[in-house]
């Protein structure tokens, strides 16, 4: 009797850990490259086209080789910087100037800054649509959208939302903006044809949402909420799926050659989601990262992920129960997150 509840306990711990070996996805911090310039940061972004990392951060923009974080140039003039976004085809770049509440525009090749686009206030998350061939920016605090044609660098719309918190902007690639508007917890959808607003879809029980990522083939977006990922089906707002994330969350992304969601957490981790299906979701683990990696970017042709963050200092004993900690000048760093 001992004998067959010995072996049965052998035979559950082995098999538990055969299940937790299965789980893990193999990614861990490899690199970290030291930025020496100061300043504060948002979003990165890996430039589909090339070897090129760009980083938003403080005044200006640092471009650094993906591979081994030599710096290759930077943007200068960027204030309160947000965001960059590649129009390829167009051989340019956008960035997303918060306090200065315009858009740089830039040459692709030589990184020469070829002009400024006024837009709404704070512009904050930008992308490049590639459906309707259009530059869009979210306008944080303004509550609207900007639409640029990067042909002529020109806005050739504006389009007011409800909400005046807004932040991540995704495509689906045949016509339609979602947009997390964090301060009504909601998708608003856009017809970027129209130029107008069709849908405001809750995210409820989601709250505060930030980073949003989609997957176009199984239409389905993933919004990251506090301690929680959202996922709703991008044909009709339902929502198929809530998953536990980390603390802090403030970006997203989906990688479409492994089928996995990444999002970004403040509380120094990374929380892992395998898409098994358009209706099935698992989260695999939380990988470790550092406190205040909150944004993240994918570069889809290596599957490596880039967080910033930077040192800070201790937090005073007798600081108000919600005090951040101070970044120590010069720490800015990128965590270079793979398998």
């Amino acid at each position: 009797m001992k004998h067959s509840i010995l072996c049965l306990s052998l035979f559950v711990a082995v098999s538990s850990l055969c299940i937790s070996a299965k789980a893990q996805s193999g990614y861990h911090v490899t690199k970290t490259f030291h930025i020496a310039s100061p300043g504060g940061w948002d979003y990165p972004a890996s430039d589909p086209g090339s070897n090129k990392l760009y980083l938003s951060h403080g005044s200006q923009v640092n471009i650094i080789d993906k591979t081994t974080g030599d710096s290759l140039g930077y943007l200068p003039n960027t204030t309160g910087v947000h965001g960059i976004a590649f129009a390829t085809s167009f051989g340019k770049g956008y960035t997303s100037n918060g306090r200065l509440n315009n858009v740089t525009v830039f040459d692709l090749k030589t990184h020469a800054v070829l002009g400024q686009v006024a837009t709404g206030t704070n512009p904050d998350w930008i992308l490049y649509d590639a459906f309707s061939k259009k530059i869009i920016t979210s306008n944080h605090t303004a509550g609207s959208l900007t639409v640029i044609d990067p042909a002529t660098d020109k806005v050739v719309a504006t389009i007011p939302i409800i909400g005046n918190k807004l932040e991540t902007v995704v495509s689906n690639d045949a016509g339609k903006l979602f947009v997390n508007a964090e301060d009504k917890n909601e998708i608003v959808v856009v017809d970027i044809l129209k130029n107008e607003v069709i849908a405001h879809w809750s995210l409820a029980p989601g709250d505060g949402p930030t980073g949003l990522a989609i997957d176009t083939k199984t239409k389905r977006l993933f919004a990251t909420c506090d301690k929680l990922l959202v996922v709703m089906d991008a044909n009709n707002g339902k929502i198929v799926d809530k998953l536990p994330i980390g603390d802090g969350c403030d970006g997203a992304v989906f990688d479409p050659g492994t089928k996995l969601i990444f999002t970004s957490n403040g509380d120094g981790t990374v929380t892992i989601i395998k898409e098994v299906s358009a209706n099935k979701y698992t989260v695999i683990e939380n990988v470790t990262t550092k406190r205040g990696a909150r944004t993240i970017t994918l570069d889809e042709k290596t599957h490596r992920l880039f967080l910033p963050t930077a040192d800070y200092e201790p937090v005073a004993s007798d600081a108000p129960k919600n005090a951040r900690p101070k970044m120590i000048p010069g720490s800015f760093q990128i965590l270079v997150l793979e398998k």
